[in-house]
């Protein structure tokens, strides 16, 4: 189970997008980088709406995607650290 810490301030960017594309970027937030079998396992949504989310949030430079090393058919998706809000210390 993921437990999130809420922020009040939303990420720039983020506010207009869908509640699928939200969700995908909290998950990428608390991981460090994951696949899209690995969002779609975590955020319980259909492979499809994520592709959808990961590109709404890449075309908006929130995240970032890079080739994996274990396997180079599959894609690593993490936060762009240029586009991240940082956090107040709780």
């Amino acid at each position: 189970m993921i437990v999130f810490a809420v922020s009040n301030q939303p990420a720039p960017g983020i506010e207009n997008l869908p509640p699928s594309a939200k969700l995908v970027y909290k998950v990428l937030q608390a991981s460090d980088q994951l696949t899209q079998k690995d969002l779609v396992r975590e955020t319980f949504l259909p492979l499809r709406t994520v592709r959808y989310a990961l590109t709404r949030l890449k075309d908006r430079d929130l995240v970032i995607e890079r080739l994996s090393h274990k396997d180079a058919r599959q894609s690593l998706y993490a936060l762009n650290p240029a586009g991240q809000v940082a956090s107040p210390a709780g």
